[in-house]
């Protein structure tokens, strides 16, 4: 299967290959780089005097070859192949972890990032929610139903659920996913990995009969505990704390009744890893604007260390000019909130929190400094210290960062007496509001940023490139 022409241990001995009819020539040293286990380096160890013969796609093998020569795809070979098509090719010669490391995103940064592909479920296209991986991996939520996308975004399975509709999703474990709806009551788990339902979780309350037919408005997951906010139709909601390992409610965070805007369900659930807080916010609308609150329990003894209403007491800087909507950067302990009116960012070390903790970020991009703001549709997503604002259709990221990779702040009195920060905002997208809809989701994993809009169909996949399309408008 090899033809043996010099020294048989001699790494740059040439070995010969038949691939599919299709005749390659290469070295000892490049199939052993494939890896001990792999089918190449076992080839390359059997001595013979006419080509190996491997009855597969001589044209992906090419790709896979030039793989293990240079440690990296060639340009054209995501275009003429489907990650899919690639990785069952690896996986039959063993370099499966090779094509991995290779296809790769490159670091996520939010002001060179560009659309790579849309992902569109086969029924029910239209996502009512997904929830992203570490990895990169995806999993969509439509009707009942979570179809479910590998690192390489690369289509696994569908699993149906008992539900109608799916409008939370939360990862509690690599496989585990815990569902809720806004038609239907409680928090119920599956495993993705087999399709089976494992249980669910209820609120109820036998002393008290307004607590009945609670349902999930988010989730939140931590190493030991999933935290969830249920709201009852006579607006009765809490905030319950689950214990992984039980799948029952070990406490009750909060119980309040939704009857004031300071008093309604949180929307966003976050808990924060390096103080094992969890912080909630709620915002509602309507005829006199934006109104809402930011809430930051400690679940060890289920007190509010800190919260905050909009509109205030006056004691803000910005009074009248509630947020949109709150995002949180857990690796540098960040708070942030989009004003609705001025479309403003600002943000709030959640170890130095006070009466007014907010800092108004400064744009240093002179290009945007004029930039409007529609007024219609805000969501707010922190990921990898990059802050990405959907504003109606069109998606901002605010970035800049210091030396030591954190946020980079200019504290300072300004002519209005508030402090600022100094960062640099850029479109990733900028579209009209009717051009690919209102965007209704943004969230990050792995490499990538995932978005959804409203009534759409898929979930678009945005990566860095060196080549990306991008519109920008840096100074």
């Amino acid at each position: 299967m090899a033809a043996l022409i010099s020294n048989p241990i001699a790494p740059c001995r040439r070995i010969k290959l038949n691939v599919g009819g299709k005749f390659f020539e290469t070295t000892l040293s490049t199939l052993q780089s494939a890896g001990p286990d792999s089918l190449l380096a076992a080839l390359s160890n059997r001595a013979a005097y006419t080509p190996i013969f491997i009855d597969r796609d001589p044209e992906i093998f090419s790709v896979l070859l030039s793989l293990l020569r240079s440690n990296r795809l060639p340009s054209a070979a995501l275009r003429r192949f489907s990650i899919q098509e690639l990785a069952e090719e690896a996986l039959y010669y063993g370099v499966e972890s090779r094509l991995r490391s290779a296809s790769l995103p490159s670091p996520l940064h939010g002001i060179d990032a560009a659309i790579v592909d849309t992902i569109r479920p086969a029924s029910d296209a239209v996502p009512s929610t997904f929830s992203a991986g570490e990895d990169g991996s995806l999993w969509i939520a439509h009707g009942g139903q979570i179809s479910i996308y590998d690192s390489y975004l690369s289509y696994s399975t569908a699993v149906r659920t008992h539900l109608d509709d799916i409008t939370s999703i939360c990862r509690v474990w690599p496989e585990i996913a815990a569902v809720g709806s806004e038609s239907s009551s409680g928090l119920h788990i599956y495993d993705l990995s087999s399709g089976h339902y494992t249980g669910s979780v209820h609120w109820t309350d036998q002393d008290d009969p307004r607590i009945y037919k609670a349902r999930v408005c988010a989730i939140a997951n931590s190493p030991d505990s999933v935290f969830v906010s249920f709201d009852c139709p006579h607006r009765e909601n809490s905030v319950l704390v689950i214990d992984k390992s039980t799948l029952q409610v070990s406490s009750e965070l909060t119980r309040q009744s939704g009857s004031a805007a300071k008093n309604t369900f949180p929307g966003k659930l976050t808990w924060l890893p390096e103080t094992g807080l969890v912080i909630g916010s709620a915002v509602t609308c309507g005829a006199f604007g934006y109104s809402g609150y930011i809430r930051i329990w400690d679940p060890r003894n289920k007190e509010v260390v800190w919260e905050t209403n909009e509109p205030g007491s006056g004691r803000s800087s910005r009074f009248g000019d509630s947020f949109a909507d709150v995002g949180v950067d857990i690796d540098d302990s960040i708070l942030f909130k989009i004003c609705s009116k001025s479309g403003d960012l600002a943000m709030a070390d959640i170890r130095k929190l006070g009466d007014d903790p907010w800092v108004y970020m400064e744009d240093t991009n002179p290009s945007m400094r004029e930039a409007s703001y529609g007024g219609n549709e805000v969501h707010l997503h922190c990921y990898k210290r990059q802050v990405f604002v959907g504003k109606d259709g069109g998606l901002e990221v605010w970035s800049r960062l210091n030396e030591r990779g954190g946020w980079s702040e200019q504290r300072g009195d300004s002519e209005n007496g508030r402090d600022e920060m100094s960062l640099k905002r850029n479109y990733v997208d900028k579209v009209e509001m009717g051009e690919r809809g209102l965007i209704k989701r943004i969230e990050g994993g792995g490499e990538r940023l995932f978005v959804s809009r409203e009534n759409v169909e898929g979930i678009e996949v945005w990566e860095s490139s060196n080549h990306s399309a991008i519109i920008s408008v840096s100074s």
